[in-house]
């Protein structure tokens, strides 16, 4: 298990070094001179060259790249192009808000998707299963954003029991915060909670078919006692890889909803930087999203051995 754990860690580490170079050679192949843009058109060449500088744009490329690297390792983001401000602080303070967004959407999908999954297969002759799995194919059809959008008319326009958008820390205001974010788990829990269902319907009827559980049930066990005791664990091996990869996209899609629901999450953050050509901070801000998918893949693979226990043992 130690063996397996280093060998997952050193993926990792590569990784994340091999995502770095990436992220920084797509940033630095965008079109834009960032002292241009901080000083505008009708800057003189010596202000230009004062600027970049000041920003270190003018030494070379690797230079530039062990710099931004060797300062994220230290959670030093640099300084904004734009604003002239860290952005290590901005950065976080986003970061905090995007993760309940996430961990919350991701809550929801759970508590939806492991009962109707299972029920779902147990009952998938019967007409209620029938039209569970029907629902989640529905579900699936429709984007985080777009069932905002109507959770937004029903809940905040018609019956008005909701805030539409905006957020409040939860030092101000715990009900305020849990209320401004009721809506946005909802949109991000439904959709991921649809397609977590058909998986774990899927899953759970691969194992009712396994000969063990057949003679669990041969033994004098009922139906759901045998699945309970002996084919759930084996069902949530598949269930855990699409969990992480549905988490990934959680992460990625609360970019979008939380400019539905005017979030100050790093997807706020993102776009601002984007429309302000803030490259740093774009860069910045990309590189913690794909450290973050890259975190998720780790623990993905950790639950695997935790779950499986010839991963524990294999060579």
């Amino acid at each position: 298990m130690i063996l397996y754990l280093v060998k997952r860690l050193a993926v990792l580490v590569v990784s994340t070094a091999v995502a770095g170079v990436v992220v920084f050679g797509f940033m630095a192949l965008l079109p834009g001179d960032p002292a241009e843009i901080a000083l505008g058109v009708n800057a003189t060449p010596e202000a230009l060259e004062e600027l970049r500088r000041q920003f270190g744009t003018d030494r070379p490329a690797a230079a530039q790249f062990a710099d931004w690297f060797g300062g994220l390792a230290q959670g030093d983001f640099g300084t904004s192009y734009v604003t002239s401000s860290p952005i290590g602080p901005q950065v976080a303070d986003r970061l905090g808000v995007t993760v309940t967004l996430v961990l919350g959407g991701m809550v929801i999908a759970l508590l939806i998707a492991v009962p109707l999954g299972v029920f779902a297969a147990v009952h998938h002759r019967d007409p209620l299963g029938a039209a569970i799995s029907a629902a989640s194919q529905i579900g699936i059809a429709i984007p985080a954003f777009l069932a905002g959008i109507l959770l937004v008319f029903v809940f905040a326009v018609q019956a008005q029991a909701l805030p539409s958008g905006g957020y409040v820390p939860f030092a101000e205001s715990p009900g305020e915060w849990l209320r401004g974010l009721l809506l946005p788990w909802l949109s991000l829990g439904l959709v991921q909670g649809a397609v977590l269902t058909r998986y774990v319907r899927s899953a759970v009827l691969d194992v009712m078919r396994e000969d063990y559980l057949r003679t669990a049930r041969a033994k004098g066990r009922g139906r759901m006692g045998a699945l309970w005791r002996h084919g759930l664990r084996n069902a949530s091996v598949p269930v855990v890889t699409v969990l992480g990869l549905q988490l990934a996209t959680l992460l990625i899609g609360a970019v979008v909803v939380e400019r539905v629901f005017v979030i100050p999450g790093l997807g706020d953050l993102l776009l601002n930087g984007v429309a302000g050509r803030d490259l740093l901070l774009v860069q910045g801000v990309v590189m913690v999203l794909v450290v973050a998918v890259l975190l998720i893949n780790f623990v993905v693979d950790v639950a695997y051995a935790a779950l499986d226990p010839r991963l524990r043992g294999a060579r």
